[in-house]
C-alpha cells in the first residue's frame, strides 16, 4: 500500500499537465506583456493625435481670418496687404507640415491599433488554454488524491493488526527509504534495492522462523518472504 501511495504521489507530481500548464502560463504572460505595451502605444498615439489636431485648429482659424481680410478688401495699405499675404503663405506651409505630422501619427495609430487587436485575440486564446489545462490538471490531481485517500484508509484499517514494534521499525526504515520500509524477497533478490542475496544469507533466511523479521543487508528494508522467494 505504501508503494502504491508513493507511486500515486510521484504520478501526481509528474503529471504532464504540470509542464503543459507552465508553458501555457509563460505564453500567456508574454502575450499579455506585449498587449500592455501595444495598448500603451495606442494610448500615447491617441494623445498625440488629439494634440496634433489641437495644434492645427488655431492655425486654420488664423488662416481663415487672414484670407477673409484679403478677400474683403479691408486692408488698403499695400505694405500691410503684402505682409498679410506672406503670413497666409506661411500659415499654409505651417498647416501642411502639421497635417503631414498628424497623418504620420494616424498611420502609426492604425498600425498600433491593429497590433493591439491581434494581441487581444491571442491573449484571449492564451487565457482560455491556461483555463483548460488548469481544469484538466486539477481533475487528474483530484482523482489521484481520491485514490490516495482510499489507500490511506485501507492502510489505517490494517495497521492495528500488525505488532506495534514491527510498525515502529517499519516506519523508521521507510522514513529514509523513499517511504517504503519493506520489500518482497523474490527469486533470491530484494525488490527494494534490486540486489541479489548471497548464498550464506539465503541459507540463514531459509532456516529462520516464519515470524522472524528479516532485513536486507544492503538497503536495510524488511524482507517479506513468499513462495516466490527462492528459499
Amino acid at each position: 500500500m505504501d508503494s502504491a501511495l508513493a507511486q500515486l504521489l510521484h504520478r501526481r507530481k509528474t503529471l504532464p499537465e504540470h509542464d503543459q500548464l507552465a508553458a501555457a502560463e509563460r505564453d500567456r504572460d508574454e502575450v499579455e506583456a506585449a498587449l500592455i505595451e501595444a495598448e500603451t502605444e495606442v494610448s500615447d498615439l491617441s494623445t498625440d493625435q488629439v494634440k496634433a489636431e489641437a495644434d492645427l485648429e488655431p492655425v486654420r482659424q488664423r488662416l481663415a481670418r487672414d484670407q477673409e481680410r484679403i478677400a474683403d478688401g479691408t486692408v488698403a495699405d499695400p505694405r500691410q496687404l503684402e505682409s498679410l499675404i506672406a503670413e497666409v503663405d506661411h500659415l499654409q506651409k505651417r498647416i501642411s507640415d502639421l497635417e503631414d505630422s498628424e497623418l504620420e501619427i494616424m498611420e502609426k495609430l492604425e498600425t498600433a491599433t491593429a497590433r493591439a487587436n491581434e494581441l487581444t485575440g491571442k491573449a484571449d486564446q492564451s487565457r482560455a488554454e491556461v483555463k483548460r489545462l488548469t481544469g484538466e490538471r486539477d481533475a487528474k490531481v483530484t482523482a489521484i488524491n481520491s485514490e490516495a485517500a482510499e489507500r490511506k484508509t485501507e492502510r489505517s484499517t490494517l495497521q492495528p493488526d500488525l505488532p506495534a514494534d514491527l510498525i515502529t521499525l517499519y516506519e523508521r526504515i521507510r522514513g529514509g527509504h523513499g517511504g517504503v520500509g519493506a520489500a518482497e524477497l523474490r527469486n533470491r533478490r530484494c525488490t527494494g534495492c534490486q540486489l541479489e542475496i548471497n548464498a550464506a544469507e539465503l541459507r540463514e533466511f531459509a532456516a529462520a522462523p516464519a515470524d522472524e523479521v528479516l532485513r536486507c543487508e544492503e538497503c536495510s528494508r524488511i524482507l517479506v518472504r513468499t513462495e516466490h522467494s527462492g528459499l
